[in-house]
């Protein structure tokens, strides 16, 4: 139904809407009912038509942003996948959340892929602990006094510990983990920066946590750092 606002400019009418759906106008009106509860569509009481509402363009300016996102990311990730070696990943920062947006896999034999479009908890990882240390303070200590689930048993659950851990990363600019969200796994991330200076997602470059030694985290850093700086770029980021 809501699409059927979106080729037209006007104005449109319950009898309008079910001529071109082919539902009943009962059925109409009690979908627009529910869509104008939730501000996806606003009704005019002077003309009784209907026309988009607010919400709606809050969730068109997200597809957006997601899609701008995800296919500005994606020449740096295939960079940073042939500079690292190893599988690259771009996240996005989704309420009190991330989500994996899209990967650029290893070309080695064994190599680690992520899920894309699952939810993972900030305190679990590189990619999520970066965040977290450049996520505005309020959602930052939301995080840090709600529950903190051991996804693994390297899983760091203990507040001060976690604390530390993201201070630590707000001066190096990156995180390193090993097996934190899934045994045997180990990345290395940066986050993207929106122009308020504040996370909207990171890049990683994540595989076999026995790849993952000192000198091979001390080669991948800046890498990381400079992939994500160049994604922030795109997607307007202004240093």
């Amino acid at each position: 139904m809501l699409l059927t606002f979106a080729g037209s400019g006007e104005q449109q009418r319950v009898s309008e809407i079910s001529r071109r759906l082919g539902l009943s106008k009962a059925v109409v009106h009690r979908i627009l009912r529910s869509l104008v509860s939730r501000r996806l569509v606003s009704w005019n009481e002077m003309s009784g038509g209907y026309q988009l509402g607010p919400a709606a363009a809050t969730l068109g300016a997200r597809a957006l942003r997601d899609l701008n996102l995800r296919e500005s990311a994606l020449p740096v990730l295939r960079r940073l996948q042939q500079e690292s070696s190893e599988t690259a990943t771009v996240s996005e920062l989704v309420g009190v959340s991330r989500v994996y947006l899209d990967q650029a896999p290893s070309l080695k034999e064994v190599k680690m892929t992520v899920e894309i479009g699952r939810p993972v908890p900030l305190h679990a990882g590189a990619s999520s602990r970066t965040i977290m240390a450049f996520a505005p303070p309020d959602l930052r200590q939301q995080i840090l006094e709600g529950p903190l689930e051991a996804l693994t048993p390297k899983t760091i659950v203990d507040r001060e510990t976690l604390e530390l851990s993201i201070s630590h990363v707000t001066s190096v600019g990156a995180a390193a983990s090993f097996g934190e969200r899934q045994p045997g796994a180990a990345s290395v991330a940066a986050p993207l920066l929106g122009n308020d200076g504040h996370a909207v997602g990171a890049v990683s470059t994540c595989g076999p946590v026995d790849r993952f030694d000192e000198a091979a985290v001390e080669r991948l850093l800046p890498l990381v750092r400079s992939a994500a700086h160049e994604a922030s770029s795109r997607i307007g980021r202004h240093w």
